[in-house]
């Protein structure tokens, strides 16, 4: 069994309680009091009630540190050093449509370094995390990228832009360029776990464009440390600021991303 920190223990065993009401609430969906964001942004009582779950907990073992969550904002600590950058439950939409799929994302940064991140799946008792420099694990197994090189025979992740978010017209550019290359392109709907699955080598990369630091955090570094390589569309390290990201093995990075951006730039003009 991969030995587990304080800290990792901290934030796993955090999300293993907020988990218990998402499974909950999960069984009780039709039931759930749900208000609107904005168009097709939904929050839900069962976000609100795990976010409380992991205020506390985290708040508990680690009094001074700051907090970035999904819900309620950030707040600096008096330990201005440390911060937890918290999902509550990435995949509200697909929770609040029965489709079981969602997770918990938890990340701790450490003066603007992520250091520790953890990802859960309540529904197949899945547990991603990662320190750095020490490896990524899968529940207590190592966890390493694919070993995939080329394109056409990668499976490839993405996220699609819902109403309100994002350029559509560029997104479904870079998508019909991935189709067009690769043996298959899969949205779940949760970053999360897309970043978890490349570390897991279930997918061989991953793009999407404008997600929330709470979406990347603790996925950037599980892939970083099962291997893999982590940019944003330029190759640069703006992924937390700026919300795009790419993440996929190292034979593949440089290929997906170089796709990505000839689809970006449109069609060459004499």
């Amino acid at each position: 069994m991969a030995p587990r920190s304080a800290t990792i223990n901290v934030m796993a065993g955090a999300a293993l309680k907020a988990a218990r009401g998402l499974i909950r609430d999960f069984g009780e969906v039709e039931q759930l009091q749900v208000s609107v964001k904005g168009p097709g942004d939904f929050v839900s009582a069962a976000d609100l009630k795990a976010e409380k779950v992991l205020r506390a907990e985290l708040g508990k073992a680690r009094p001074g540190y700051g907090f970035l969550m999904e819900e309620s904002g950030g707040e600096t600590g008096s330990d201005v050093h440390h911060r937890w950058i918290v999902d509550p439950l990435d995949g509200t939409t697909n929770f609040l449509h029965g489709i079981p799929y969602f997770a918990i994302s938890i990340a701790l940064e450490r003066d603007g370094e992520i250091i520790a991140g953890v990802i859960y799946e309540p529904v197949r008792d899945e547990m991603f995390w990662a320190e750095k420099g020490a490896g990524a694990f899968h529940n207590d197994r190592r966890l390493r990228v694919s070993a995939r090189r080329h394109l056409p025979e990668a499976l490839i992740g993405t996220g699609i832009p819902f109403i309100g978010r994002g350029d559509h017209p560029s997104y479904l550019a870079t998508l019909g360029a991935v189709i067009a290359t690769t043996s298959g392109v899969r949205r779940l709907g949760v970053a999360s776990l897309d970043l978890a699955y490349v570390a897991a080598g279930r997918f061989d990369g991953y793009w999407e464009f404008k997600l929330a630091p709470w979406d990347l955090a603790a996925g950037i570094l599980i892939v970083r440390e099962a291997g893999g390589y982590v940019t944003d569309m330029e190759g640069g390290q703006g992924m937390l600021a700026g919300g795009d990201v790419i993440a996929a093995n190292p034979h593949l990075h440089q290929p997906l991303m170089q796709l990505l951006n000839r689809a970006l730039k449109g069609p060459a003009t004499n």
